[in-house]
């Protein structure tokens, strides 16, 4: 079952070059799955009622174009499939004329009360209905890190970008990330892999490799395990 939204780039979401920035991107693809859970009445107050959660654990997001400040803009989402621990979820972001960017999830399903992946339930799987997926070249949910990393920086983690479920936003690791680009315009896809939740007392390392098609980032904790690993791929590749 498809659920869209309309609204206005703002100003508070856009970047230096007076376009949509793209934390501001998974933020408007997020927000869209929220709406759709709280509409058909699976969202945040049910889930935590029943103990259960979806956890985000991977993203790959294909960027046409960032559309700019006070711009129209349609976000859409759907559940494209269910197979045992896990869901799949597209999403679009359009304009009147083009399509801004689209991209595909992959979902797991939580025992929040056990701290593990547990199976769809059946009621779950039905009030999304899941519908058709994009036609998209699909990449591997897993990231590889190459060898030669270099320390970026480290901070902690501020109260700001803990979420709901008392765990950093997912969209946030990608806007940590994205401080190790010289030009986010020069990003065409962003592939998001997500290990372990950082929580209020974490303090974030940010490792980097670069080379001519990729900018990969692997954020640690200070024990060095990895939290989240992102990629952004650059255009002309």
């Amino acid at each position: 079952m498809k659920y869209s939204f309309k609204g206005r780039v703002r100003y508070s979401e856009v970047a230096a070059d007076n376009r949509l920035s793209l934390p501001g991107i998974v933020n408007y693809f997020q927000d869209c799955s929220i709406f759709q859970s709280e509409t058909i009445g699976h969202g945040i107050e049910f889930l935590q009622k029943e103990k259960r959660g979806w956890v985000l654990s991977a993203w790959q997001i294909v960027i046409n174009q960032r559309p700019t400040l006070a711009e129209a803009v349609e976000v859409s989402t759907w559940a494209t499939g269910f197979d045992k621990l896990y869901g799949t979820r597209n999403f679009v972001l359009a304009g009147e004329e083009r399509t801004f960017a689209y991209a595909n999830s992959i979902w797991v399903y939580m025992d929040l009360e056990k701290g593990r992946p547990i199976k769809v339930e059946p009621e779950e799987m039905a009030v999304y209905q899941a519908e058709a997926p994009l036609t998209m070249a699909l990449e591997p949910r897993k990231i590889k890190v190459p060898e030669d990393v270099t320390f970026v920086k480290s901070f902690p983690v501020r109260r700001d970008q803990i979420d709901t479920n008392n765990h950093v936003n997912n969209s946030q690791y990608i806007s940590m990330a994205a401080e190790c680009l010289r030009d986010p315009d020069d990003t065409w896809q962003i592939r998001a892999e997500y290990k372990k939740s950082a929580t209020l007392s974490t303090e974030i390392h940010l490792y980097q490799a670069e080379d001519q098609e990729n900018v990969t980032v692997d954020l640690r904790d200070a024990t060095g395990n990895s939290l989240a690993v992102v990629e952004f791929r650059r255009r002309g590749c």
